[in-house]
């Protein structure tokens, strides 16, 4: 089969796509045929070694898949040849088939188009885990998203208004702005024009907000830190930006916000039964039309390069995703 292969830690260019070994169905594992895969921010650290993990070499990068079980392995009853599927993977993904951990395997119902699923794990579930068991945010609230036009972010703005959340999207543009707005956001900002946290004060006359889902790191962050409510949950998911921010702790003393690290990866290792509702929860609000993976582009796998590159540039309105 063709996958793509990180033979080292090296920028994303020196990927490769060529001819593996195919691989089977193990005990415990189901083999899936890939009809599409996510593209994460991530998957550019970790073929870089910038991320938490290190693979050992060489590795297929890629850790959402959707496609259709080809085989069954050994021990798995629940799940069948032909179902649809979208599966976590921890790696392998970029390719034409996978085996997967049944665990990690979840069937999805035909109203779901498999593009569209292959997109549902990481963003969305990032999102519902970081505003459901981190964030705890309750209707009412207030929740500014940054970054909000991309695969996370846009997922964040979906959720917290199906959570029943006042929603203030923050853009880099008033084209991303105006996407943000289509997928639920009660007000946007783009930064680029105007004062985040000026704005953000004016917005909430001072009393400043209950939650930010913060995906870029740098000075937004820092914006972010001055704008808190009492109480409020300041969720660190990511640093699209680049620059990891060092934070002054006695903000959060003073205004008496509690900064919190969201690692979607470690949750679905630590937490499997909360993260298997979570996805049965996303689910039933994607076939309810709450929720939706707004694909940007699809690129064919040959061209996962192009396709991480776009990501990583800050370019995307929604996901990205690879075809095999």
């Amino acid at each position: 089969m063709k996958a793509i292969l990180c033979k080292s830690f090296a920028p994303v260019s020196e990927l490769v796509y060529e001819e593996v070994d195919t691989p089977s169905a193990g005990k415990g594992e189901v083999l899936i045929d890939v009809v599409a895969a996510g593209v994460n921010f991530p998957d550019s650290l970790l073929v870089q070694g910038l991320y938490q993990m290190k693979p050992e070499l060489p590795f297929i990068p890629g850790t959402e898949v959707s496609g259709t079980i080809s085989q069954v392995g050994e021990g798995v009853s629940h799940l069948k040849v032909g179902m649809k599927v979208i599966a976590m993977c921890q790696l392998g993904g970029y390719a034409q088939k996978v085996a997967v951990p049944y665990m990690q395997v979840m069937p999805i119902p035909d109203a779901i188009p498999l593009q569209e699923a292959s997109g549902l794990l990481t963003a969305h579930a990032t999102a519902h885990h970081a505003l459901k068991q981190r964030a705890h945010l309750q209707s009412g609230e207030t929740l500014l998203v940054t970054g909000a036009a991309g695969g996370t972010g846009l997922a964040a703005v979906q959720i917290g208004k199906t959570m029943g959340a006042t929603v203030i999207a923050v853009c880099s543009s008033d084209e991303k702005c105006k996407v943000a707005k289509q997928n639920g956001a009660d007000i946007t900002i783009n930064h680029s024009q105007q004062d985040l946290k000026e704005t953000v004060k004016a917005l909430t006359k001072g009393k400043g907000v209950d939650v930010v889902y913060e995906c870029v790191g740098g000075d937004t962050f820092h914006a972010c830190t001055r704008v808190m409510a009492w109480s409020g949950r300041l969720l660190v998911i990511g640093f699209a930006g680049g620059d990891i921010p060092k934070f002054p702790v006695n903000l959060a003393l003073v205004k008496g916000f509690s900064v919190v690290g969201v690692f979607w990866g470690s949750f679905t290792q630590h937490q499997p039964q909360d993260f298997m509702m979570n996805m049965k929860e996303l689910v039933t609000w994607y076939t309810q039309g709450k929720v939706k993976v707004v694909v940007d582009e699809a690129f064919s796998l040959a061209n996962a390069v192009d396709a991480i590159n776009k990501v990583t540039s800050r370019l995307v309105k929604g996901k990205v995703i690879l075809l095999p």
